[in-house]
This record gives structure tokens, C-alpha cells and sequence, in this order.
């Protein structure tokens, strides 16, 4: 639709119109001392709804950003929804959608038996998990279900793909498993995931560490973003920074290479938690 390129085109050459979003990312870059040394965005429309005289309409905005920190360059792409009312083929009404945050339930995981074979031992690659990352952090492997909210599905699939063994089907509280039409809760829930990781003694577990600087690629990143002990949301780093700080990918508001922190997020607020953790066993 030509009305939003040129929406787009002048707001980017001009910043004439101010969004939530850029205003976050503006100030998270500036205390990272972060410029944007080209951008460039496209809107997919998804939606359209006939309102009589006007038309709503839903879009995805691809924006797709050079990066530059110090001597260091890198790009960093994000899909952000976005809704707008056309009259009389001027738009009108124009407004991020918010980032969704699920209320997750709390599902407890329970301890396995004693049969459990405890001598699984797996190598993690993580070059084969964030090269994984990089191929279908914008799309998705009809090798698995599609879910709604499917950061955590996403980021299971990159660490099956760095050779993270499963185990404990068909039990859905219990393991880590994706099979056939089923899975376990800690496959594709935030605050499943991060109990797992917390609590798998052997093949697929976390070390948590205190500070994000020690994560390298091919770790994971738990939120919780309103301190509540709801686990929201589950990133992988696949690079570092100028300072050394982690660049992740994610799903559901699908992100490649964004700043781990999530301070630039509508779901950001003050009494966000994280948890840190090395992959491997």
C-alpha cells in the first residue's frame, strides 16, 4: 500500500511522528551508545476490516537497522505489529499494537523416576543452534507446530538443533520432549522452560549465571517482566555486542539481534527479572 511506505519513508527521514517503540529503542540505545546508521522498513498487511466509510487494517512493520557501536556494526531486525484506520485514503489512528505477554499456568513439573537412564550425555553445538536461530527466527519449520505465543517453541527447536537429547514422553510434566502432536510443557511454555532448566540434573540443563556478559551464543535468557514469578518469555543469545553484552533472538515478536534487556519492550516494566544460563552438560 502506497500511503504506508510514504508513511513510513517520512517518518523514518523525518521522525515527525513519535511511537512508543522508537522512543524506547532511542533511549536504550543512547545509554548504549548505539546509532542508527541506516534504516529501512516494510509493512505486510495481514488484516483488513470494512468499517463503512473506513478501514481498519493490521499490519506487520519489518524494520531492518544498521547498527553502530563505536567501531562495531551490526544489524538488527524486528517485526512490530502495527494498526491503522484509512479515510478517504489518508491514515488516521496509527498505533503500535503492544507487545502480548501470556499469563502463564503455573505447571509443576515433577521429578522423574529413578529409571531414568542419568548417564545421558550430549555435546551442545552451538554453532548448529544459532545458525538454526538465524534461519527461522522471521519463520517457522512446518517440521513443528506453530504456536500462538511460540517464543518457547522456537527456543526448544534451537536447542534441539544444537543436539539437546530429549526424554520423558509422553508425560507432559515431566522432561523435555516434542513428538508426533504432542509435547511437554517445558517445550513450549516460558515458565515450564525455566524450572527445567533450573532443575534437569543431566542431557539438557542450565547453569545459572549472575550476569548476561557471561552468556555466549547458543545460551538462553528467561523474562519475567512483571517481577511476579510468572515466566513470560525466553530469548537465545546469538551474538555479542561492543561491550561484550548479549544480541538475542526471539519469537512472537519476532526479533533478530535485539539487546537482551527487553528495556525498549511494551511489556517492560521495573520489576522485570531474567535469568541467565549456560547451555551444555
Amino acid at each position: 500500500m502506497r500511503q504506508l511506505e510514504m508513511f513510513w519513508e517520512n517518518f523514518f527521514n523525518n521522525e515527525n511522528e513519535e511511537f512508543d517503540w522508537w522512543n524506547r529503542l532511542k533511549t536504550l540505545n543512547e545509554s548504549r551508545r548505539v546509532k542508527i546508521a541506516r534504516i529501512k522498513g516494510k509493512g505486510h498487511i495481514f488484516q483488513r476490516i470494512n468499517l463503512g466509510n473506513e478501514e481498519k487494517l493490521y499490519y506487520q512493520l519489518h524494520i531492518s537497522m544498521l547498527m553502530k557501536q563505536g567501531n562495531h556494526f551490526f544489524q538488527e531486525e524486528r517485526i512490530i505489529p502495527h494498526r491503522f484506520i484509512l479515510k478517504s485514503d489518508q491514515i488516521i489512528e496509527h498505533r503500535q499494537m503492544e507487545e502480548y505477554v501470556p499469563k502463564q499456568h503455573l505447571e509443576k513439573l515433577e521429578l522423574e523416576s529413578e529409571a531414568v537412564d542419568r548417564t545421558i550425555r550430549f555435546t551442545y553445538d552451538r554453532r548448529a543452534a544459532v545458525q538454526y536461530a538465524e534461519r527461522w527466527w522471521n519463520s517457522y519449520n512446518p517440521a513443528y507446530r506453530k504456536f500462538e505465543v511460540d517464543c518457547t517453541n522456537y527456543i526448544s527447536q534451537c536447542l534441539r538443533a544444537g543436539g539437546a537429547p530429549m526424554r520423558g514422553a509422553p508425560n507432559r510434566n515431566q522432561g523435555w520432549w516434542y513428538q508426533g502432536n504432542n509435547w511437554s510443557n517445558s517445550w513450549a511454555v516460558a515458565h515450564a522452560l525455566r524450572w527445567f532448566l533450573s532443575g534437569s540434573t543431566h542431557g539438557l540443563k542450565g547453569t545459572e549465571v549472575e550476569s548476561p556478559s557471561e552468556l555466549i551464543p547458543g545460551d538462553v535468557i528467561c523474562y519475567d517482566f512483571e517481577g511476579d514469578g510468572r515466566w513470560n518469555h525466553n530469548t537465545i543469545v546469538v551474538e555479542k555486542d561492543a561491550d561484550g553484552m548479549p544480541l538475542v533472538n526471539a519469537h512472537t515478536q519476532n526479533s533478530r539481534h535485539r539487546y537482551w534487556s527487553y528495556e525498549d519492550s511494551s511489556a517492560y516494566t521495573p520489576n522485570i527479572q531474567y535469568k541467565f544460563f549456560r547451555i551444555g552438560d
